[in-house]
C-alpha cells in the first residue's frame, strides 16, 4: 500500500512558511487563556542529560554538556585577565551542550520533511537550502503558541497502560475517544495523542523503537478537523515501522509537507492522563534557531475551568 502523499502549496500565500500555524488567531488565544485555571499548570517536557535515550539509529549525535569554565579552572587559565585574586574570589562556571535538534521534547519544523526535493509549500531544496541550513520553514519562523489543547489518551481508551509496540492508531480509536471525553476538536486546536511510552522514561529500551501511533489514515483524519499542531508522548507521532511502501515516515510527511502542521514529539502526557485532563490551553514557543529543522520545546498545559 502506497501512502501517496503530495507537498502542498499553502493557501497562505507563496511566501507563507506557517502553514496551519496561521489557523491560531490573537482572538482563539485570548478565549484559550481566559478559560484557563492556573491552579495548577502542568510541564510537559523533559529534562536533558548525558545518556538520555535519543535518536541515534541515523548517525545523529547523543546529548552532551561539556564545562567549558570552572571556578578551579578559571584560576589557572586567567582567560579573563583579571588575575588569580579576582578569580579566586568570583565563582565562574559556563558549559556547553552539543545535541541533535531532534532530541528531547521538540518541535519538528516544517522544513523537516518533504517529498521529492521539496518542503511545504513548494520550497525546494535546490532553491532553498544552503551548506549549513534551510533559508525557508525553520524553526525560527515558528511563534510562541497558544492555543486549546485536547488530549486523545488512546492509551486510556484502551483501558492499558501503554499501546502494545506497532499498534496503529485508528480513525475510529480518535472518534471514540472524543466521544468518551465528550470534546470535539476544533480549527486552530493542538491535538495531542497519549500512548503511554513515556510511563516508561527514561528508559530507552522500553520508550523508543517500535513505536505504537497515528496511522496515516487518523493522522489524516485529524488534519482534516483543522488542528495547527499535532504531538505525542513517543518518538515519531506515527505509528512505526511503516505501513507504506514508498515512505518511511508517511506521517511526517503528510504532516509536515502535505497538510503544513508542526509536530511535537516526546510530549510527556503521563501527569495529564492520571489527573483526566483532556482539555487546557496549551503554552509553547521553540528556540529560535535559525534554519532548523528542530528545536527543544517546552509546552505548559494550564487546565481549563
Amino acid at each position: 500500500m502506497k501512502a501517496g502523499i503530495q507537498v502542498a502549496t499553502s493557501p497562505y500565500g507563496p511566501e507563507d512558511q506557517l502553514g496551519a500555524l496561521n489557523q491560531i488567531t490573537s482572538a482563539m488565544q485570548a478565549a484559550a487563556m481566559e478559560r484557563t485555571d492556573a491552579a495548577r499548570i502542568y510541564d510537559l517536557s523533559i529534562d536533558y542529560f548525558v545518556g538520555m535515550p535519543s535518536f541515534q539509529a541515523a548517525g545523529d549525535p547523543s546529548y552532551q554538556i561539556y564545562m567549558s569554565h570552572t571556578p578551579e579552572g578559571t584560576v589557572v587559565d586567567n582567560l579573563n585577565g583579571v588575575g588569580s585574586e579576582v578569580n579566586q574570589r568570583v565563582c565562574y562556571s559556563g558549559d556547553v551542550i552539543f545535541m541533535y535538534t531532534h532530541t528531547g521534547t521538540h518541535i519538528d519544523a516544517l522544513n523537516h520533511f518533504g517529498v521529492d526535493g521539496k518542503i511545504y509549500n513548494g520550497f525546494s531544496a535546490s532553491e532553498h537550502l544552503g551548506s549549513r541550513s534551510w533559508t525557508k520553514g525553520g524553526a525560527e519562523v515558528i511563534p510562541p503558541i497558544v492555543a486549546r489543547g485536547v488530549l486523545l489518551d488512546i492509551a486510556r481508551l484502551k483501558g492499558v497502560d501503554c499501546l502494545p509496540d506497532s499498534y496503529a492508531i485508528t480513525v475510529d480509536d480518535c472518534v471514540d475517544e472524543l466521544a468518551r471525553t465528550g470534546l470535539t476538536l476544533n480549527a486552530g486546536d493542538v491535538a495531542l495523542v497519549r500512548t503511554g511510552r513515556m510511563r516508561y522514561w527514561p528508559d530507552g529500551s522500553r520508550t523508543l523503537g517500535n513505536p505504537p501511533g497515528l496511522s496515516l489514515d487518523a493522522g489524516r483524519w485529524l488534519t482534516a478537523q483543522g488542528i495547527a499542531v499535532i504531538g505525542a508522548d513517543q518518538e515519531c507521532v506515527e505509528v512505526g515501522p511503516s505501513q507504506h511502501e514508498d515512505n518511511w515516515l508517511p506521517g511526517h510527511c503528510h504532516f509536515l509537507a502535505e497538510a503544513g502542521v508542526p509536530m511535537l514529539e516526546l510530549v510527556n502526557l503521563e501527569e495529564l492522563s492520571q489527573d483526566e485532563v483532556n482539555e487546557f490551553c496549551l503554552i509553547a514557543a521553540p528556540i529560535r534557531l535559525r534554519g532548523a529543522t528542530g528545536s527543544p520545546i517546552r509546552p505548559l498545559a494550564i487546565p481549563f475551568r
